[in-house]
């Protein structure tokens, strides 16, 4: 489609492939959101209330569909090729910018720019710079075009009601009704973008390189887990910055023991049965639905639920360390314990949720371990801190050795058949290299 239009186009906008994968600049763009992820989780640990949980929430739900809009760009074109290096400089500033305006996004801080307003222009400008190259990919196909111009007009409305939510309800009234308020403009908001995708169903997903779409949720699930390791050393009181206690070993040791089950429960076989899944899927028709439900919407609990077990690590790990707490910390509390351990509950139920969609397998283990989560999680708020989350460390930890050792034949098969593409691909890349380089 966006070639279309002679020789002099073609060499500002290349279209992707079937066999493109993720580029270096479209992990640069990552790096945005390793900054977004760092902000929620910092602002929501530094106020800690179940209204600014759900604030978090929903922030979360469109910096998630700002970073869909980066990965649908790299798989439509190539995000390194033509003019779209610049175009994609320009987005990623805005993104910059929306997550800078993070903190006032809600309230405005004082001695600055309007934060409610601010957050808003610059959200519409990410969408809008994202939309003018799916645009332009579309222009030459008519039906394409059409429901791009339909599409165009979700982030107006959904910039305008973030603009009534940041300026009305601070004028009308004040209190629990401003929030409440406030909240459902946002809400509303998200909708907006999120209803659409489902509604027009496959028409809404273009999936023109499998291996790129799917590993570009790889990378940001890698992301997400980052940002768990960097709460770890890097909270309110860094552990790095405590002296080197047993406390603050068994709160390094039971932090990275729950990152490493949360990673291998994605990339063992999920990760790679997905993609060949998705590879299998040929027709737009087949493979549009499994883009949209395991990849777009799947994927944000899954996001959702590390960064929410990252905001539990950010505080309650190094404060459990400091000298002048009781052994093994303070008892956890209902909110802590709510995000650690229904964070983890709410990432392990989505992995099996696209495991049954995707590979058509019910994961017993998996559901099994979330249960008990949230069976330990209710008796789990008058437990030391330390105590609490060495618990949740053994039942991640249990759970995926379960799983590992239940599915053994089935796993087996997709990561043999990966190492044999991975095998492929080198030999192929080796034979293209000795003829031209």
């Amino acid at each position: 489609m966006g070639n279309s239009g002679g020789t002099r186009w073609s060499s500002l906008v290349r279209l992707g492939a079937p066999g493109s994968r993720v580029t270096r600049l479209e992990l640069f763009y990552d790096l945005v959101f390793t900054f977004a992820f760092l902000t929620v989780t910092g602002l929501t640990a530094s106020r800690p209330s179940w209204v600014n949980l759900f604030r978090a929430l929903l922030m979360l739900a469109l910096l998630w569909w700002s970073w869909q809009g980066f990965a649908g760009i790299g798989n439509v074109v190539r995000a390194d090729q033509g003019v779209l290096p610049a175009v994609g400089f320009v987005i990623g500033a805005a993104t910059f910018l929306l997550v800078l305006s993070i903190p006032g996004a809600f309230v405005s801080e004082p001695g600055g720019l309007n934060g409610p307003l601010v957050f808003a222009v610059c959200y519409f400008l990410v969408r809008a710079a994202q939309l003018a190259v799916f645009g332009w990919v579309a222009r030459s196909d008519p039906a394409a075009f059409r429901l791009w111009r339909q599409l165009a007009a979700l982030p107006v409305i959904a910039t305008v009601l973030l603009v009534i939510a940041g300026q009305v309800p601070t004028r009308v009234t004040s209190g629990a009704l401003e929030t409440g308020l406030q909240l459902g403009f946002w809400t509303a908001a998200v909708l907006v973008e999120y209803v659409p995708g489902i509604v027009l169903g496959g028409s809404y997903w273009v999936v023109a390189s499998a291996g790129h779409w799917a590993e570009r949720h790889s990378l940001i699930i890698l992301v997400a887990l980052g940002e768990s390791i960097i709460a770890l050393g890097l909270g309110p009181k860094a552990i790095s910055a405590l002296p080197l206690t047993w406390p603050v070993i068994t709160a390094a040791v039971l932090g990275i023991a729950i990152a490493a089950a949360l990673w291998w429960a994605y990339f063992d076989t999920l990760a790679p049965g997905m993609e060949q899944r998705l590879h299998a899927a040929r027709e737009p028709d087949a493979r549009a639905p499994l883009a949209r439900n395991a990849y777009t919407y799947l994927h944000l609990p899954m996001v959702a639920g590390i960064i929410f077990f990252a905001l539990g690590l950010k505080d309650q790990l190094a404060e459990a360390a400091l000298p002048d707490t009781p052994p093994w910390g303070d008892p956890l509390g209902a909110y802590w314990v709510t995000v650690l351990y229904g964070g983890v509950a709410v990432y392990l139920l989505s992995i099996a949720g696209c495991a049954l969609l995707v590979l058509r397998a019910v994961r017993w283990p998996l559901l099994a371990g979330v249960v008990v989560i949230v069976l330990v999680a209710l008796g789990a708020a008058g437990l030391p801190e330390l105590v609490a989350v060495a618990v949740l460390a053994v039942l991640c930890v249990v759970t995926m050795v379960a799983e590992t050792l239940r599915e053994t034949g089935r796993r087996r098969q997709i990561r043999e058949l990966a190492l044999e593409e991975q095998f492929a691909v080198e030999v192929e890349q080796s034979r293209w290299r000795r003829q031209h380089l």
